[in-house]
């Protein structure tokens, strides 16, 4: 995304009219349109814009978008290049801490340049942790643990939350969720994506004989473990290793990768285009150490 470029996004559960009038409005204030796009995932429809609105007066085009979106009874975000790029962080979390703690401490450290505004749990067991770092968590499960998204929205929005990280929330995000904050959502799965997505990745690995497993932090997208890649990390699978020594292993990895994604996307040195990332960043640690790479043969290759 070009952070010089307005953002105008759009979403609601029907389609009818809406392409036609959001572009109308930008046409009548005279906004280049650079990028136009629309998805529909689960019933969930979206629009989203990207203009130059640097020759428009930004409040009476918001305003006219407002008034017809409300027309149309669809949701709008409107973020002008100003509002964008910020460090404001919500964490969403489950029940397991490693990463929500690991966060923290290079919050704390300066290792992650980024203000931690809140905790947000589909359980309350991870509450006393933020709570001890002086940030406010709220609990939007139910007695099963699922979890009220629309809440979800509303405490992100009241926050002033601008990236949002999955440290190990153990639950599938919404299409409506996901477009509310499309490339600004960092999750951690644990496993070297695209191998063994969904549920019990580290079981998948061991049961499927894999000799490397690993971690990838990746933006989160409507279908499941198939966003962006950030980061990996990886490590050796023993031959008798079990789901629980896999996991040791790979929780410290988890929330390395994870911190290092935000950090990247926090410091403006992440680009989305073609299904994938970009990263301009030299020092930036995507996977393994350039020790590792030093280790591997360099011969034979092929000379034809």
């Amino acid at each position: 995304m070009n952070p010089n470029l307005t953002e105008v996004t759009v979403i609601g559960d029907d389609d009818t009219g809406v392409l036609t009038r959001v572009t109308s409005v930008l046409f009548e204030h005279d906004v280049e349109l650079e990028e136009l796009d629309q998805q529909e995932e689960q019933g969930v429809f979206r629009v989203k814009a990207l203009a130059d609105t640097s020759d428009a007066d930004e409040s009476a085009l918001e305003a006219d978008l407002a008034a017809a979106c409300d027309d149309l009874d669809v949701d709008l975000r409107v973020r002008f290049p100003e509002d964008q790029g910020g460090d404001s962080l919500g964490i969403l979390v489950t029940k397991e801490s490693h990463c929500l703690e690991a966060m923290f401490e290079a919050v704390e450290s300066g290792a992650l340049d980024a203000d931690v505004e809140v905790v947000i749990g589909n359980h309350s067991t991870l509450a006393d942790i933020a709570e001890e770092h002086d940030v406010p968590f709220y609990d939007v499960g139910d007695e099963n643990g699922n979890p009220d998204e629309s809440e979800i929205l509303r405490l992100l929005e009241e926050h002033g939350v601008d990236v949002v990280a999955l440290a190990r929330y153990i639950q599938i995000i919404s299409p409506e969720l996901v477009f509310h904050y499309e490339n600004r959502i960092i999750n951690v799965h644990p496993s070297l994506l695209p191998a063994f997505p969904g549920a019990a990745a580290y079981r998948q690995a061991v049961n499927g004989g894999a000799r490397i497993a690993g971690v990838t932090a990746h933006y989160v997208t409507p279908n499941l473990d198939q966003g962006p890649i950030i980061t990996q990390r990886a490590f050796n699978v023993p031959d008798d290793a079990e789901e629980a020594d896999l996991k040791e292993q790979g929780q410290p990895l988890e929330a390395d990768a994870l911190i290092e994604a935000v950090r990247l996307h926090v410091q403006g040195a992440l680009e989305v285009a073609d299904g994938r990332t970009y990263v301009d960043d030299a020092d930036a640690d995507l996977g393994l150490p350039m020790e590792i790479r030093e280790l591997n043969p360099s011969e034979p290759t092929d000379r034809n």
